[in-house]
């Protein structure tokens, strides 16, 4: 072996500091002397730094086991605490599923429902006390990819529908306005029947700058059908009114033998105002409500003689006098077509006839206007696709 300058060295400072001492201590009676070489001091020395070394390696190893026992460490250990960890992972993964699953039938409902509204608004069937309120959003975290994955559909369907809600609203103003222009003709205000007042011109927006409003006000597609609910229950209580205005002829076949507003009394041959027509028929003909309500008046009453009032609601009341008899008791509901009593001569006539009123809050109003309404839903309906279809193409 060839020793370096290095190892000599150090072999050196290891022989000085291992030398033979001598020890001198006192038992209580004698002084004794006794000595300790320097090989046998380097041997306790090595031995007690081995004993060191595995103490330090025990409490290490000590420490480990406790550390990792308690998850401190982030990995459980025992079999126990793995079992534990297994279970809260599929805890939290049946509570992911759970809400994803009601998340997704939240929103094939709402789906459903907004297709619904858009069918309620274009073709006229159902009502909005029907269909209900727009079903609000499901609320699930975006973290959670199950749920984007499951809802992806569904949420394309909704943008799609959203885009048909605008043409839907579009659709559902245009006939507003076109029935409240209907039934101020007949000299009926539509603001008495939906609350808040309407008016004003109808000036038609683009989709886009309809969209663009929706979206500030309330954001997205929800403000949207909310928007359109609302419309569709406007557009509904204007076209139940519409229904309810009387909008039939009384008899089938009709002929004036008198015509509404001034005229020359047939006794006394001076100017009177005549508050209705006169129908004229054999006696005996069938007479029929002309539009639902509830009889007021059913029995004889001055100058009409035999005499029914139905009551349409809203202040709109039809009266039908002279007649020869009464099939109506009062208090009763009637629908519209429903024959109500026959044709006669009682009270102040001259000869078999109909004498036939139409009143709005009391006041005699024109009935001819009326008896042109039958089909007057329909033809609205059909004029709102033609504006619909004429803003869409420009022609």
């Amino acid at each position: 072996m060839v020793s370096t300058p290095l190892n000599a060295n150090f072999a050196t400072r290891f022989r000085k500091f291992f030398t033979t001492r001598d020890f001198i201590f006192h038992d209580g009676r004698d002084l004794k002397r006794f000595s300790i070489a320097g090989r046998t001091q380097a041997l306790l020395a090595g031995i007690a730094a081995i004993t060191v070394t595995f103490s330090a390696y025990g409490v290490s190893q000590a420490a480990f086991g406790a550390v990792m026992a308690s998850g401190i460490a982030g990995e459980a250990s025992t079999p126990e605490a793995k079992l534990a960890k297994m279970q809260a992972e599929v805890a939290q993964m049946e509570a992911d599923v759970a809400a994803v699953k009601q998340a997704a039938q939240l929103h094939a409902a709402r789906v459903e429902q907004r297709q619904k509204i858009i069918a309620g608004v274009l073709t006229g069937k159902g009502s909005p006390e029907e269909v209900g309120a727009p079903v609000p959003a499901a609320q699930v975290s975006e973290n959670n990819a199950m749920a984007r994955e499951v809802l992806a559909p569904l949420r394309k369907i909704e943008a799609r529908q959203a885009r048909l809600a605008e043409q839907a609203r579009k659709t559902a103003q245009v006939r507003i306005h076109l029935t409240a222009r209907h039934l101020r003709s007949l000299g009926i205000k539509p603001e008495r029947y939906v609350a808040g007042g309407m008016g004003g011109p109808y000036e038609p927006v683009s989709s886009e700058a309809a969209a663009a409003a929706a979206t500030a006000a309330e954001g997205g597609a929800d403000a949207q059908f909310r928007s359109l609910f609302q419309t569709w229950q406007k557009l509904d209580v204007l076209e139940q009114t519409v229904i309810a205005i009387p909008s039939m002829q009384p008899v089938e076949n009709v002929r004036l033998t008198s015509s509404f507003g001034v005229r020359s009394d047939p006794f006394h041959g001076s100017a009177a105002m005549h508050a209705g027509i006169d129908i004229p028929g054999p006696i005996g003909t069938p007479i029929y409500a002309t539009a639902d309500g509830v009889i007021g008046r059913a029995g004889r009453f001055g100058g009409y003689g035999n005499l029914i009032t139905v009551n349409h609601g809203k202040g709109i009341e039809t009266r039908y006098g002279h007649l020869s008899k009464i099939l109506v008791a009062p208090n009763t509901r009637v629908r519209r077509g429903q024959m109500i009593g026959l044709m006669g001569s009682t009270g102040r006539s001259t000869g078999s006839h109909l004498h036939y009123e139409v009143r709005i809050d009391g006041a005699a109003v024109n009935p001819m206007p009326f008896m042109q309404n039958a089909n007057v839903l329909d033809q609205i309906q059909q004029r709102a696709t033609r504006v619909q279809l004429t803003a869409a193409t420009g022609n």
